[in-house]
């Protein structure tokens, strides 16, 4: 059943896919995964390799495009985890189904594709036993994703701080909308017409239809494991 399983996920595009008992999934901060699917036993778990060129090209709006296209990929395939406390933890759900462990950057770590994968999950009740867990210590400490980091969101061991995080990585989700509109209220009626105009009024209003636009990747792409 495995085997079907997996050549199944990977004949659809995923480039790993992982299996776990749910017992054997440990999320502090998400719910328990019945309330999502009463009688489930067990999760499929797929990842996706992201495109090096488009993590690493110094046009922000290539870099957002790419993992834009990642996630529609997934979520055709799978439902993504989202929000800031999502109601399934998709790193907790493939370190259980044996496709990495948790590095300094609380990103998972892939045995071969490192930090340059996404994850997305099914939810089954069919009795599927878990892959063996990656037992190697696949981050090396270097502290260049802390180091890094823009927004200094990973300076405590163990956290990322999401709100310091989003600030950086989300310029136009909903900090941003905010903040624009707050001085859009307080204007005058000339600055108001030269605020609709704006470049920056143009990218929220794109963003509100497009959805996650992520601008900042260093925690992955500084992060040497498996490059």
């Amino acid at each position: 059943m495995k085997d079907a399983i997996r050549n199944f996920g990977r004949e659809n595009g995923a480039d790993v896919v992982g299996f776990a008992a749910i017992e054997d999934y440990r999320s502090p901060r998400t719910p328990d995964p019945c309330t999502l699917l009463p009688g489930v036993r067990s999760m499929v778990v797929l990842g996706y390799r992201e495109l090096d060129g488009g993590l690493e090209s110094e046009n922000e709006r290539i870099r957002m495009m790419s993992r834009l296209a990642m996630m529609n990929l997934m979520t055709r395939k799978a439902a993504p985890a989202m929000g800031v406390v999502a109601d399934l933890s998709l790193r907790h759900a493939a370190v259980a189904a044996g496709l990495g462990v948790f590095g300094r950057h609380n990103l998972v770590i892939h045995p071969r594709y490192g930090t340059r994968i996404i994850f997305t999950a099914c939810l089954t009740d069919l009795p599927l036993e878990s892959d063996p867990p990656v037992r190697d210590e696949l981050c090396n400490q270097c502290n260049l994703c802390v180091e890094s980091c823009p927004a200094k969101a990973l300076d405590e061991e163990g956290k990322t701080d999401p709100m310091k995080c989003l600030r950086v990585s989300q310029p136009n989700g909903i900090g941003g909308a905010i903040a624009y509109a707050k001085k859009f209220i307080g204007a005058t009626p000339e600055t108001r017409k030269e605020q609709l105009v704006n470049p920056r009024f143009l990218e929220l209003y794109q963003a509100s239809f497009i959805g996650f636009e992520y601008h900042c990747f260093k925690c992955e792409t500084v992060c040497p494991a498996c490059r």
